[in-house]
């Protein structure tokens, strides 16, 4: 085989294995539910989400654990959260696990009426007619891109995950 062969064979591989790399990292889940099981041993939790589907997520000492203090010995079991996942099946992992509730995560589901990515703004309204303008982190406005190809757009129903602070929405997830 000619040395010249060798390389673009070598490029191609390189390439292949790339693509595959980032087409894995760029799946992006958001699980709801509540917590039905608690594994310490091997840091996983069950959740349980309104559907009655079970699933089983690794968390990591990488993951970042929101809405609780004790970080992933602050999860018992029944407490409400939504993890932000990647990898599937067998492999799928938390790499944010926020608890919701009166200290944690609050949550509004509706239309978006506007998104800014570059201001990283959305505002939602909801069932009520109520519209939120919520401040996004960098990670919800790389999420919304992940999620929806081009970015969130007018009409698109999401369901928003915040923090509030001092008046302050910020949105940690956003979820279609």
């Amino acid at each position: 085989m000619k040395w010249t062969t060798k390389i673009r064979l070598a490029s191609a591989i390189v390439v292949l294995l790339s693509a595959v790399v980032c087409m894995a990292q760029d799946v992006v889940r958001f699980i709801h539910g509540t917590v039905k099981k608690i594994d310490h041993s091997t840091k996983t939790i069950v959740v349980k989400t309104a559907d009655g589907t079970e699933r089983t997520i690794k968390v990591s000492g990488e993951a970042t654990i929101k809405g609780t203090t004790e970080g992933f010995e602050g999860l018992k079991e029944g407490t409400e959260v939504v993890a932000r996942t990647t990898g599937k099946g067998v492999d799928e992992s938390a790499v944010e696990v926020g608890k919701i509730g009166k200290d944690g995560f609050k949550v509004t589901k509706g239309t978006v009426t506007k998104f800014d990515k570059e201001s990283k703004t959305i505002a939602v309204k909801t069932a009520d007619g109520t519209e939120k303008t919520f401040e996004m982190t960098d990670e919800a406005v790389k999420d919304a891109g992940k999620t929806a190809g081009k970015g969130v757009e007018k009409g698109a129903k999401v369901t928003v995950y915040y923090t509030e602070d001092a008046g302050k929405k910020t949105a940690h997830y956003l979820a279609e």
